[in-house]
């Protein structure tokens, strides 16, 4: 290929680097601008503050508690959704009528939109009315009010949000067995190899470039969590159980700090970006041992 027709090529990857400029690029570097504002999201006056925003943090009563709920939902949603992905994978890989069925039906969820599902699973937690405690009720049993302990909200919005995603994980999980190449493992049956050995020594090292993957975006997804808990619960983070995408909503939308709320944005933004590339290296030095 010629310089020139190199050039002209180039000229097509225009159109989206000025999308991400607009939409990314610029969007993240006014936020940070406005990190070091006192600017309350609606009035067009504000002023300079410099580190104020970020030393806010140090106060914030309920920054602990949203920080380690964010890192419950990420790590705790990746885990469930990926035991439980592989155990459903392993299954549904098997030939027996139906099988199809039972994919698409495990796969259902994840077409829902995630603010929906939160709704819908709002009517059947909350205490008035709830699905839940009807059928309690008409058991004879005393009703429970689900959504007003922070550990059992944290726990109920793990469930759902796992529930609602596993089957992404489950396809991933489905796709990485079909490329397992059949003759190792019949060469295995062969030589007398057990069913729990033959999972780990040949197909869960050869599933590695299928559990990075899936442990990846899972991870991304739970930490950034946002829809199911905005439907969930109340605004306000004394419930317990908010993460860091719905409390700097709060922030910027109830209390009027777009300040603080860009801070907290940066912050989910980088520990996210941390995260992600720390577990990319990891497992990335795991697909190379095994090669």
């Amino acid at each position: 290929m010629t310089r020139r027709n190199r050039a002209i090529m180039n000229l097509f990857y225009l159109p989206a680097l000025l999308l991400f400029g607009m939409f990314v690029v610029f969007p993240f570097f006014e936020g940070i601008r406005i990190s070091f504002t006192n600017w309350t999201g609606y009035l067009p006056s504000y002023k300079y503050v410099g580190f104020a925003n970020y030393r806010k943090l140090f106060t914030d009563q309920y920054f602990p508690r949203v920080f380690w709920n964010t890192i419950l939902y990420g790590f705790g949603c990746t885990l469930l959704q990926n035991i439980l992905g592989m155990g459903l994978a392993l299954f549904l890989d098997t030939k027996f009528r139906g099988r199809g069925v039972l994919r698409a039906v495990v796969y259902l969820p994840a077409m829902i939109a995630p603010l929906i599902m939160g709704y819908i699973m709002f009517y059947v937690f909350q205490y008035s009315g709830g699905a839940l405690n009807d059928i309690m009720r008409v058991a004879g049993r005393e009703t429970v009010d689900w959504l007003a302990s922070p550990g059992r909200s944290v726990a109920i919005i793990l469930i759902v949000n796992t529930l609602q995603y596993v089957g992404v994980a489950m396809v991933i999980y489905l796709a990485g067995l079909q490329n397992i190449p059949v003759m190792y493992l019949e060469a295995a049956r062969i030589d007398g190899v057990g069913a729990f050995q033959m999972f780990r020594s040949i197909t869960f090292p050869l599933l590695m470039p299928a559990i990075t993957s899936s442990v990846i975006l899972n991870l991304i997804g739970g930490l950034k969590l946002f829809d199911i808990i905005r439907a969930l619960l109340p605004p306000s983070p004394s419930t317990g159980a908010h993460s860091l995408s719905t409390y700097l909503t709060y922030q910027y939308f109830n209390v009027q700090k777009a300040g603080y709320s860009a801070v907290l944005g940066i912050l989910a933004f980088l520990f996210i970006l941390i995260v992600a590339n720390l577990c990319m290296w990891f497992f990335d030095r795991r697909e190379e041992q095994i090669l």
